[in-house]
């Protein structure tokens, strides 16, 4: 496959998913997380060649800065990048409570982070901010959901803060881990392993993709399709129960 082509095909996903969840709308200010990896640096440079939306929308780019606490420093890397794109974007610092213990773990680290990601989309005046979450995170988020907390859920496509003043939206949530890495390996993008978070290797999360990884493709797709339609059926369930006890 072309680099053209790779990157249609990778649009199409994006921009069903747009449209199915309405994640973006005209005059939108979009604040991107760009943690360096293939996922956010694909959806950044998606979302810079443009949806299929009616109207204008405009991205930022946000990276936030965990070397304080002892993690890789990837400005060096992305600060060029940004700029060769011609994207506005802020370095935003990950701050932590004087009184919380290091080295944090996965679930700490990822509730700081987008602490940071949401105050430094709330400076820059933005209504979205847009995670690089697809379609095997949201099979790995349910299994994790099921097995470890004993409930059913997944990734949302979109979801409201802070009384709808800002909405958080997944614009891969359709797209394979596969089809990114396609599109990375196509835009010449390398990623040196001393770049990778030091203690990602010992979260439970990574032993679930290591799980799904041992599957073929085809049988990846039908347990990602499988898992989906299964939380959607659950939500409608639940919401049309909610209704239900809802006063007339």
């Amino acid at each position: 496959m072309t680099r053209d082509s790779i990157a249609q095909n990778l649009l199409k996903s994006v921009n069903r998913a747009v449209r199915d969840f309405e994640l973006i709308a005209d005059g939108d200010r979009i604040a991107v997380g760009v943690s360096g990896g293939k996922d956010s640096r694909t959806l950044l440079d998606v979302l810079l060649r443009g949806m299929d939306v009616p109207g204008t929308y405009t991205v930022v780019a946000v990276h936030v800065d965990g070397t304080g606490v002892g993690l890789p420093d990837l400005v060096p890397t992305l600060e060029p990048w940004f700029r060769e794109l011609g994207v506005d974007y802020e370095i935003a610092p990950l701050a932590v409570a004087d009184d919380e213990p290091l080295p944090m773990n996965c679930f700490r680290c990822a509730r700081n982070r987008r602490k940071a990601l949401f105050l430094a989309a709330e400076r820059l005046g933005c209504n979205k901010v847009a995670f690089g979450h697809h379609a095997d995170d949201a099979a790995v988020t349910t299994l994790m959901s099921l097995m470890v907390k004993g409930r059913l859920e997944t990734l949302e496509p979109r979801r409201s803060f802070f009384e709808g003043r800002l909405t958080l939206i997944r614009p891969l949530i359709y797209t394979t881990e596969k089809e990114i890495a396609r599109y990375a390996h196509a835009q010449g993008w390398t990623f040196p392993p001393e770049l990778a978070c030091p203690r990602e290797v010992d979260a439970r999360r990574a032993k679930i993709e290591r799980f799904l990884a041992t599957f073929k493709d085809k049988e990846r797709q039908q347990i990602r399709a499988n898992l989906w339609r299964l939380c959607q059926r659950i939500e409608r369930i639940s919401t049309d129960y909610n209704d239900a006890r809802s006063p007339s």
